[in-house]
C-alpha cells in the first residue's frame, strides 16, 4: 500500500527544467547582461552549491567579479521568488495531503528551496525536504532517499517517487519505490495523474 508520494522540485513542481535555469534567466533579464555569460559564471559554481560544498554568500562576490560588475544579492532571493511554479502540481500535492504522507526531494540549494516554500506559504505541505546540500548527496546516490525513508518512518515499498529526470528514477527504482518519469516538455498533466492513481 502506498503511504507516501515524493516529488522531484524543478521541471515537476516548476515550469523551469532546473533550478539552475530560473536563477540564471532571472538574473540575466533584471540586470541587462548576456545570458550565456551568466550562465558561465553561475556554473562554474553549480556543482558545489548542490553538493553543500559552498553557499551562494560565499561564491557572490566571485560571480559578480566573473560578471564583471557588482550585483545586489538581493536580486538572487527574487530570482528564487519569481520561481513559476506549476498550479496544477501545487494543488495536486495540497489534495494528496490528507491521504498521504509527502516529500520532497530534490538536487538543490537549501536558501533557494526555503526561500521559495515560505514565499509561496508552502512549509506545511511537505512532511520531508530533502535537498542535495544539506544531504550531501544527490538522486544518483542511495544516502537522500533513505533519509526521507528514515523521516518519514515508511519502507521504499510504501512509496512512490515523480521526476522529470528519466536517471533520477533509478536509485529509488533499485530501492523498490514506484516510479513516475514527468515529461517536462508536455507537461500533460491529466495523463501524469491518471498514472499517479494506478499505484492506489
Amino acid at each position: 500500500m502506498i503511504k507516501a508520494i515524493l516529488f522531484d522540485f524543478d521541471g515537476v513542481l516548476t515550469i523551469d527544467k532546473t533550478g539552475s535555469t530560473s536563477i540564471i534567466n532571472y538574473i540575466a533579464k533584471e540586470c541587462d547582461l548576456p545570458i550565456d555569460t551568466v550562465k558561465a559564471c553561475y556554473y562554474k559554481h553549480n556543482k558545489l552549491l548542490l553538493n553543500g560544498e559552498t553557499t551562494h554568500k560565499q561564491i557572490w562576490p566571485e560571480f559578480c567579479n566573473d560578471i564583471g560588475k557588482p550585483i545586489d544579492f538581493q536580486v538572487l532571493i527574487d530570482s528564487f521568488t519569481h520561481t513559476v511554479l506549476d498550479m496544477d502540481m501545487i494543488h495536486l500535492v495540497k489534495e494528496l495531503k490528507s491521504n498521504y504522507l509527502i516529500g520532497m526531494v530534490t538536487d538543490n540549494k537549501p536558501d533557494r528551496i526555503k526561500t521559495i516554500l515560505d514565499y509561496n506559504h508552502m512549509q506545511n505541505d511537505f512532511d520531508v525536504v530533502a535537498v542535495s546540500a544539506e544531504q550531501h548527496s544527490g538522486k544518483s546516490d542511495y544516502k537522500i532517499f533513505q533519509y526521507v525513508l528514515d523521516t518519514l518512518k515508511v519502507t521504499a515499498q510504501e512509496c512512490v517517487f515523480i521526476d522529470n529526470t528519466e536517471k533520477n528514477l533509478v536509485v529509488p527504482n533499485e530501492m523498490g519505490m514506484g516510479t513516475i518519469m514527468f515529461d517536462d516538455e508536455t507537461r500533460d498533466f491529466a495523463q501524469f495523474k491518471a498514472r499517479l492513481e494506478s499505484f492506489f
